[in-house]
């Protein structure tokens, strides 16, 4: 089956180029690249977890060496795209710190979905699995950060922040630190028994394994601190009432 990431690539790079120069051609020169980020991840998201949960549940085989269906291969074109294009951006704006991060988390990503796209051709449903845990907190994610980078000059923005601040933070923490690293366990039971032996390269198995669980450390950590911010700052409001 031919590639069509090439295409969604153009389609996500277009989304993000409308929403910098007319969507959010208003909004200071800081937060328009990240609010042009956020709308591409919404266009993204969502969709690809509700395709990828259907991909995977439409396929006949569902075993974790399975051939990638035409449909499961389509899924992964998707994502690629939009990694490839949110990583493009990233490298555009890079300012360092938390960036950093999120570039190291695209490129990892990219690996994971085309090695089982083009190289092993097998075991996207478990890729698929992972990304659609991965992206069912997108939604919330995206509302969440369009907010946080107009808290400081719009008091709406603000207050969503704080709405949505420890919804968001939960449910991404349990996704992120409960829900993915047991599916990577039962990855790694599956293909170290010899579940994908002759099917899926041995290398490229365990870099899924170490790529992956590489990424759930990062988003774990970066969840962490921002659980850390909400507890020094509800702690200053605490001290502040009490003197």
């Amino acid at each position: 089956m031919e590639t069509h990431a090439p295409k969604f690539f153009s389609l996500f790079l277009s989304i993000y180029l409308f929403g910098y120069f007319v969507i959010f051609r208003k909004w200071g020169p800081k937060i328009r690249p990240e609010a042009s980020s956020c709308l591409i991840s919404l266009f993204h998201g969502t969709p690809a977890a509700l395709l990828a949960a259907a991909a995977v549940l439409s396929a006949e085989n569902r075993s974790l060496a399975a051939a990638n269906t035409n449909f499961q291969n389509l899924v992964l074109d998707y994502s690629a795209a939009y990694f490839a294009a949110d990583l493009v951006h990233l490298v555009a704006f890079f300012t360092g710190g938390g960036d950093l991060t999120f570039v190291f988390h695209h490129i990892a990503t990219l690996f994971v979905t085309l090695t089982c796209r083009h190289a092993a051709a097998h075991g996207a449903v478990a890729v698929l699995t992972l990304l659609a845990l991965a992206e069912a907190t997108s939604a919330l994610q995206n509302a969440w950060a369009l907010a946080r980078v107009r808290q400081n000059d719009a008091p709406f923005a603000a207050s969503v922040v704080n709405v949505l601040s420890v919804p968001f933070y939960g449910l991404y923490s349990v996704v992120r630190g409960l829900l993915g690293p047991y599916f990577v366990f039962r990855m790694a039971a599956f293909y170290s028994g010899g579940g994908a032996d002759g099917v899926i390269a041995t290398w490229v198995w365990i870099s899924w394994i170490a790529v992956v669980s590489m990424a759930i450390a990062g988003s774990v950590a970066w969840v962490w601190n921002l659980w850390v911010e909400v507890y020094r700052e509800r702690s200053r409001k605490i001290e502040k009432k009490t003197r």
